[in-house]
């Protein structure tokens, strides 16, 4: 078995190991700090499941899990986190993991839901399944819209998110302006909007809320 946690935390990196050991005998585990060398890894390895912490700081919000789902459709993505909001975790799952594990959860409850997802099954707490009535069918579509944007062109889609002008744009990412326009023209047609202020709204449907447990000093 061949398990992947991607987390900047080390403690909780450590830890989460450490919960995954004791659910399964055999396992190998690899450890990255950071969403680039989670996707380099998974890119190399056949992995049987991604333990995706969602507030690393190249992350890109929820399309680090957009993007995982879309170019390695097979392997269970599941999202561990500081966080227990159920509007987070109704995207999560609405964009594609495979469960939704707090990290205020004990460790026996940690193994168990562990255990259910490699097995093939869908996991989340039980007080969070009353409260999450249904995945919105809007979220899977806004996601396969998103699968389709060019990492250049999510580059480009954060940058109209922030403000920017195309002639800031093109310096910041170190391309032509025209380019800019061409990438602009796909992000439209991709995500079935009409303009920028358009693209800005539904490049807001990507980004995190702070995590408040990250901020007081626990992950």
């Amino acid at each position: 078995m061949k398990v992947l946690i991607a987390d900047d935390h080390p403690l909780y990196r450590d830890a989460l190991a450490s919960v995954v050991r004791r659910a399964v005998v055999e396992v190998d585990i690899t450890s990255c700090v950071d969403f680039s060398s989670a996707e380099a890894s998974i890119s190399e390895k056949d992995y049987d499941l991604a333990l995706l912490d969602l507030h690393m700081p190249d992350g890109n919000g929820y399309y680090g899990l957009i993007h995982l789902r879309n170019q390695f459709p097979t392997i269970p993505v599941v999202i561990v986190s500081g966080s227990d909001d159920p509007r987070v975790i109704q995207k999560c799952m609405g964009f594609g993991a495979s469960g939704f594990i707090p990290k205020a959860l004990s460790t026996e409850a940690m193994i168990e839901a562990l255990l259910m997802i490699l097995q093939g099954e869908i996991w989340l707490p039980d007080h969070i399944k009353d409260e999450i009535q249904r995945i919105d069918q809007e979220d899977k579509q806004f996601a396969n819209k998103v699968a389709q944007l060019t990492e250049q062109q999510y580059r480009v889609l954060c940058e109209l998110n922030e403000g920017r002008l195309n002639k800031q744009i093109a310096y910041d990412l170190d391309i032509t302006e025209a380019t800019v326009k061409a990438h602009m023209t796909a992000i439209f047609r991709k995500l079935g909007v009409n303009n920028r202020t358009q693209a800005v709204i539904a490049a807001q449907r990507l980004q995190l809320q702070p995590d408040t447990n990250r901020l007081s000093g626990s992950s």
